[in-house]
């Protein structure tokens, strides 16, 4: 391992470089430099730390050399604070649009409560309680999605050697089923809400959008006129057979959403690539509250209950589980029928009377010597 000292244009410092050949690239920087000749005792102090750090570059470099090809992972590649690993493997690994990676780091660090934790804190003991804080703060897939998350960053990190056994490996991911079925709107609440005015037109408008695209509060919020093209809307989905993203045709209702937003952003002079400009979650759930009181429907509604909406009416006209899940952004049906979907009783008399039932004529063939050898029969012909 040789090291290069190539002083400054003024000659007043010497900057160090690895000297791995002399090819492009093989002279990289140290990032160390020290003064050539220390005015003061804060320079020479500065020269003595400097080179010390310096050794320790050098000697890590060595070291790093000797060990490849082993199963020896050197102890300087490892973080002391378990917390950089977990937010260096969130930057490498975070997917667009998927949330859920980065969500469980800041769960992670509101459950710890504290800036620093090594991994030998992390024990199997340690995994469960942190899934049991997941689930007492959250209902739904929310604590399963973070947990499995964490899940994998742990089975990451006992692969990069900081656990000799993946603490999590029997503590499984756990969902929390909610208290109460989440409300949607019927078809009938639908008409409603588009004859009802809203007094906020940015929030009535965009939660129409939703009603008829299946978008989420976090996608309409951030929704940006380059994904719209020709009456469709570019998805966040990517096909595996492509690499292409997913390109979903819009209902009527939305492309005249979308045209009324096109026009009013051309007499305003809004230059912003959002479709819609919204306020925050709370706020728009606020004004969906009044205007859903306003039409008269006597049911609690928030944002997210527009894409359940949207599910359960395409399903109720038979549309098949692969194509709704193909609207709503999901790459499988799973997510569908475990959460967008409600079993619920639809003309009951129809549905019974497709049960055999003898004709009247046939009742009136069959003698009463029949009816005793048969007494199931004789059972129904007593029934008026």
């Amino acid at each position: 391992m040789n090291l290069l000292k190539i002083p400054n244009k003024k000659g007043d410092k010497i900057y160090y470089y690895f000297d791995y050949g002399r090819s492009k690239g093989q002279r990289p920087t140290t990032g160390i430099f020290t003064y050539t000749n220390p005015k003061d005792q804060v320079e020479r102090n500065h020269n003595k730390e400097a080179l010390l750090i310096l050794k320790t570059k050098e000697s890590q470099l060595i070291i790093d050399a000797q060990a490849t090809g082993g199963a020896y992972i050197p102890r300087h590649r490892f973080k002391e604070n378990f917390l950089d690993y977990y937010e260096e493997y969130v930057t490498i690994n975070q997917q667009e649009g998927n949330r859920h990676l980065s969500n469980s780091f800041t769960q992670f660090k509101e459950f710890i409560k504290k800036e620093f934790i090594s991994s030998v804190e992390i024990t199997e003991n340690f995994c469960i309680r942190f899934r049991q804080f997941l689930l007492d703060k959250f209902t739904g897939e929310t604590p399963l999605n973070y947990y499995a998350r964490f899940k994998r960053v742990m089975k990451a990190a006992t692969k990069d050697k900081y656990f000799h056994e993946n603490p999590t490996e029997d503590v499984n991911a756990r969902s929390n089923s909610s208290k109460s079925l989440k409300e949607n709107l019927e078809v009938d609440e639908y008409l409603k809400l588009l004859r009802t005015p809203c007094e906020n037109e940015e929030v009535g408008l965009a939660f129409i959008f939703c009603l008829y695209s299946a978008l989420r509060w976090v996608d309409v919020k951030r929704l940006k006129w380059p994904t719209i093209k020709e009456n469709a809307l570019t998805t966040r989905i990517i096909q595996r057979k492509t690499g292409k993203p997913v390109v979903i045709t819009l209902h009527p209702i939305a492309l005249e959403i979308l045209e009324q937003q096109r026009n009013k952003r051309i007499l305003t002079g809004d230059t912003s690539e959002l479709v819609f400009q919204l306020p925050s979650a709370d706020g728009a759930n606020t004004v969906i509250g009044k205007w859903v009181s306003k039409a008269g429907i006597e049911k609690y509604i928030t944002w997210s209950c527009a894409r359940l909406s949207f599910s359960i009416l395409l399903q109720d006209e038979r549309i098949d589980e692969a194509t709704v899940a193909y609207f709503m952004g999901h790459t499988t049906t799973a997510q569908v029928r475990k959460i967008y979907k409600r079993h619920r009783p639809k003309a009951e008399t129809a549905a019974i009377g497709v049960l055999p039932t003898p004709s009247q004529e046939s009742r009136k063939k069959m003698g009463s010597e029949d009816a005793a050898k048969h007494p199931n029969i004789s059972y129904v012909y007593s029934i008026k």
